[in-house]
């Protein structure tokens, strides 16, 4: 080794070695002056001998590498998500079940935290590769935006081959330092750490994602056995010993009292961690013992998620804007002073309708309680009029469009007001933005602010401008922020839509009552959408979920010649018209029978079990009668239950159902 190769070698092990006490130890040795010497040493250093980069050196966390796609990723194996659970009750259960199989388990419980999963292979202790859950099998690969993280050893302490499974998350202070950033280049802002995290590790250009100040935790060793490791506490020491960031915040415990002492704990003070949970994770230690309790299709029985409930804080309601909505809905919305809540800054929420606050009694300059409904879309919980001033405004309902200025109109058998114009900005642009979302045509890239930039420079005023994007490509190349690539990648995607579908189409054109799933009814019924145009009234009528109010308005729709227009045009443009057979599961098991659900599910939510049913042909009701052909049961599932064996009706389990669907 000559005298440049020992002082690279030198330099590294240093700047290492003070990333592992900074980032994962939180015991820093040198300074940041210290530090910046260092690297500033081996970057000249190296862009003198480029020839002696090496794979580890702490230069490459600077960013710089761009990759032009994200390759997939087969997991060698699955990242398996894990059920939740809400409450004392639902965790007692789980003990219970645990219990049956496994005499006296301990259990390792784990800061749930809210980023985003990530696997880390090494091989000969370097880092190979980086790559995100996906959908549990595939994933993406991500290693160019991996190794800008601080605290992802580049190299381990020893030639090992080894996997690793963790969270990739964003700081607090990162997230807030980063929305500042963005609010001043005129950016719009992300709703949380984790959206951001997910964004950040979804860059071409690892240089965006060096600059994010992403971090990590790991928390899953995949083939333990490898290393004679017996239990999840032992896994995580040694992922400890190889420099690997584990959350420092880990309990094990035998009892359910311990259990809820800690969550109750980490309930109450989880906004004292500098960066965002969201639960808590309990998983049985042994790995003995999570062979005996195996999986289901696609989460493990040894371990679950428990959520916490949404979080409440209060805040002051300044001003009650509204929103037009795709339909020409008006939707009143409450501008509130920022507050942080559940890992994100609110700046509005939603007030529905002009019933909703006056049944509320909701006023411009109240102090208003706010949570996440779904833990997703700000909502006003109540409002604290014992806090009132007497400067408080009551809300008076507009009577034109905040848009076009047209006069709203209110039908007797709707709360909503509505835009009547259907020329309005405001709902062409939401009827464009539902158009191209993941539930209907998919064309993925097409957010709100590029929807609203191709419409006001004339591009994308329709819905079939979209298939017409091609004609204006080198125009669009020259817009700000955009280049060949992106746009070449947009136009794919309206290219791949084509193919989708009719469901997807039907959902897409944004006709008033027709949903997710009454598309799919629809579809599957008339199969073309010449023939869904040509029905009378009283076929709609006669279909099963298809009522009078959706019917009318389908007449209504394909009525209209500007709508029909708009059909001729997507046709001449290829899009597909038809039902694709294939898209339906012709499951006979499932096929048009009547379910009936019941109990507490592990595996998916009672949303997800009913959409399942659905997909493959079977129809959801909530009461067990003679009519039920299958009652699905879950955990404690009561009465149901009861009365599907009084009727003589066939019961499935959880795993017969998972079984039959092929999930």
């Amino acid at each position: 080794m000559d005298n440049i190769d020992a002082k690279i070698d030198e330099l590294i092990k240093r700047l290492n070695k003070a990333n592992f006490e900074y980032y994962t130890l939180d015991q820093p040795t040198i300074t940041d002056q210290e530090y910046d010497s260092l690297m500033d040493e081996l970057i000249h250093l190296e862009s003198q001998y480029p020839s002696k980069v090496r794979e580890d050196s702490p230069t490459i966390r600077i960013g710089g590498e761009v990759i032009s796609d994200f390759k997939k990723v087969t997991h060698s194996i699955p990242m398996m998500s894990l059920g939740d659970i809400f409450n004392e009750e639902e965790i007692k259960e789980f003990d219970e079940k645990i219990r049956k199989t496994i005499k006296n388990p301990e259990y390792v419980c784990e800061l749930k935290i809210d980023g985003l999963s990530v696997s880390l292979v090494y091989e000969n202790g370097k880092l190979i590769r980086g790559s995100t859950r996906g959908d549990g099998v595939v994933g993406e690969d991500i290693t160019h935006n991996v190794k800008t993280i601080k605290n992802v050893p580049l190299s381990l302490p020893n030639n090992i081959n080894v996997e690793v499974r963790g969270e990739i998350y964003m700081p607090k202070d990162s997230f807030e330092k980063l929305n500042e950033y963005r609010i001043k280049k005129g950016e719009k802002e992300f709703a949380n750490p984790r959206n951001a995290a997910a964004g950040s590790v979804r860059q071409l250009d690892s240089k965006v994602s060096a600059e994010r100040n992403l971090s990590t935790f790991m928390y899953h060793l995949p083939l333990a056995d490898n290393y004679n490791i017996k239990t999840q506490e032992e896994a995580l020491k040694f992922m400890k010993d190889l420099t690997f960031t584990v959350n420092p915040n880990i309990v094990k415990v035998n009892n359910i009292k311990d259990l809820m002492n800690y969550i109750d704990y980490w309930k109450e003070n989880r906004n004292s961690l500098p960066y965002e949970i969201d639960g808590i994770v309990i998983k049985v230690n042994s790995f003995a013992d999570q062979r005996k309790l195996g999986v289901t299709a696609k989460t493990p029985k040894w371990a679950i998620a428990y959520k916490f409930p949404a979080e409440e804080v209060l805040t002051k309601l300044n001003n009650i804007e509204f929103c037009v909505g795709r339909t020409g809905k008006i939707t009143p919305r409450a501008d509130l002073d920022p507050v942080r809540l559940q890992g994100s800054i609110v700046r509005s929420a939603t007030l529905n309708n002009q019933d909703y606050i006056k049944e509320k009694d909701i006023r411009i300059g109240d102090i208003v309680s706010i949570r996440k409904a779904g833990d997703v879309i700000p909502e006003v919980v109540e409002v604290k009029k014992e806090r009132r001033t007497g400067k408080e405004l009551v809300f008076k309902m507009i009577e034109n469009c905040p848009i076009c200025g047209t006069k709203l109109i209110k039908k007797e058998d709707e709360v909503a007001y509505f835009c009547p114009n259907l020329e309005c900005d405001a709902r062409n642009i939401e009827g464009l933005i539902h158009f191209s979302s993941r539930d209907a045509m998919n064309i993925e890239g097409f957010g709100q602010s590029i929807v609203e930039d191709f419409y006001n420079i004339g591009y994308l005023r329709s819905i079939s401008d979209y298939y017409n994007l091609k004609d204006h490509k080198e125009t669009l190349m020259e817009l700000e922020g955009f280049g060949e690539k992106s746009i070449n990648n947009l136009l794919d995607n309206v290219e791949n839509s084509k193919k989708n579908s009719l469901e997807k189409l039907l959902f897409g054109l944004g006709i008033k009552h027709v949903g997710k799933k009454t598309a799919q009814i629809l579809s599957e019924h008339y199969l073309t959408l010449d023939r869904l145009m040509e029905a009378k009234i009283e076929d709609l009528s006669s279909i099963p979920d298809i009522g009078s109010t959706i019917a009318n308005s389908i007449i209504d729709y394909f009525s209209n010649e500007k709508n029909k227009e708009l059909i001729n045009n997507l046709k001449s443009n290829n899009v597909n018209m038809s039902f694709t057979i294939k898209e339906k599961n012709m499951n006979k098991m499932f096929e048009d029978k009547t379910f009936v659900l019941t109990g507490t599910l592990s595996s998916l939510t009672r949303n997800e079990a009913k959409d399942l049913i659905e997909s493959l042909g079977g129809k959801n009701t909530s009461s067990v009668s003679r009519k039920t052909d299958v009652v699905i049961a879950g955990a404690s599932p009561g009465n149901k239950y009861d009365e599907a064996v009084k009727l003589g009706i066939t019961i499935w389990t959880e795993e017969d159902f998972i079984k039959y669907s092929g999930r």
